[in-house]
């Protein structure tokens, strides 16, 4: 593997990069801001610095991770799909239904491998999860409650967060789309929802101009009815769901990477591992990433997936309530 990039300076770039270097100490690992100004900052893991998608195109890049913020997944990443270089672009893959179906249809026509990287589907406790509700192991499922929530101040401690792309709309912040992850897994494991109810909320304690808090009801093809809440206000990270059925109840907490069976007659620790190196998830996720690549077999979240969370998220926006509080 000769020549990697990374498009985008902030902290899931400089992940990406050193996971890189891990996994192909040979390559050179190409960085550029996702601004395009040149930096006048040390980059770390990056032994050439560019500032244009014209320039990793003429270096023909092996392929490419997108790493700016949503908003302008579909600007860098068009171009390199037509140029021919696949690319791994960072959640979610686009801030609109428009620039998925443009990344899917660039995708097509230049049959060029792309995916999106929703990271949490490689923890372990996640793969045993969705087995034990494939095979119906609480019996017939009645209800899902699923529940994240984290203080934005304390997500990158060194920064305003008020400038930070999770606060900022048109760089696709609010709760939605920068916990977007909840409604990957939530429909990679209770396939497609439909949205029932939802309300959307700005509280004054951030004073942010997008929403920090969301519930979302929504329904499965099955009858499933699944909660949705998520925030930017728990002063303590919390990332846990709840599988209720008629044999019995899941458990899954992504913090702690555990999963607990609870019945009739109890409750059994299925998987736990808290101490498991999350990092673990990322290199998986790339490497899985290069199998697509290279033509082999892989689970890596499609276009096609990715798209159907932002679809979730138009959906949800447009069937919600929105206050202050």
């Amino acid at each position: 593997m000769e020549r990697i990039a990374v498009i985008g300076l902030g902290n899931i770039s400089i992940r990406h990069r050193r996971n890189l270097r891990q996994l192909y100490p040979m390559a050179s690992i190409y960085g550029m801001p996702a601004s395009g100004r040149p930096s006048t900052e040390t980059i770390s893991d990056c032994d050439v610095l560019v500032t244009s998608i014209e320039e990793l195109i003429e270096h023909k890049v092996k392929f490419a991770i997108v790493a700016s913020p949503a908003s302008l997944h579909t600007v860098h990443a068009i171009p390199l799909i037509k140029a021919g270089i696949p690319l791994l672009i960072e959640k979610p893959v686009a801030t609109s239904m428009a620039d998925c179906n443009a990344i899917s249809d660039a995708s097509r026509e230049h049959n060029v491998p792309v995916a999106v990287g929703y990271c949490l589907r490689y923890l372990p406790s996640a793969a045993i999860l969705k087995k034990m509700l494939d095979e119906q192991e609480i019996g017939h499922l009645h209800n899902a409650m699923i529940e994240t929530g984290q203080y934005l101040p304390d997500w990158r401690p060194s920064k305003d967060y008020r400038t930070c792309v999770s606060a900022r709309a048109e760089l696709g912040g609010g709760v939605l789309l920068e916990l977007s992850h909840e409604f990957d897994y939530t429909q990679w494991l209770l396939g497609p929802l439909k949205v029932e109810h939802a309300v959307l909320r700005s509280s004054e304690t951030l004073g942010l101009s997008v929403e920090d808090t969301a519930d979302v009801l929504a329904i499965n093809a099955s009858g499933v009815i699944a909660y949705i809440h998520l925030d930017f206000l728990q002063r303590k990270a919390h990332r846990k769901c709840r599988f209720i059925g008629s044999e019995g109840t899941l458990e899954w907490d992504l913090i702690q990477n555990q999963v607990t069976l609870i019945s009739a007659s109890g409750s059994h620790i299925i998987y736990s591992d808290a101490e498991w190196d999350k990092n673990k998830m990322y290199l998986a996720m790339i490497k899985d990433f290069v199998h697509l690549i290279d033509g082999k077999e892989s689970s890596i979240v499609n276009l096609k997936d990715a798209s159907s969370t932002v679809a979730l998220i138009d959906k949800i926006k447009k069937n919600s309530s929105h206050s202050v509080i």
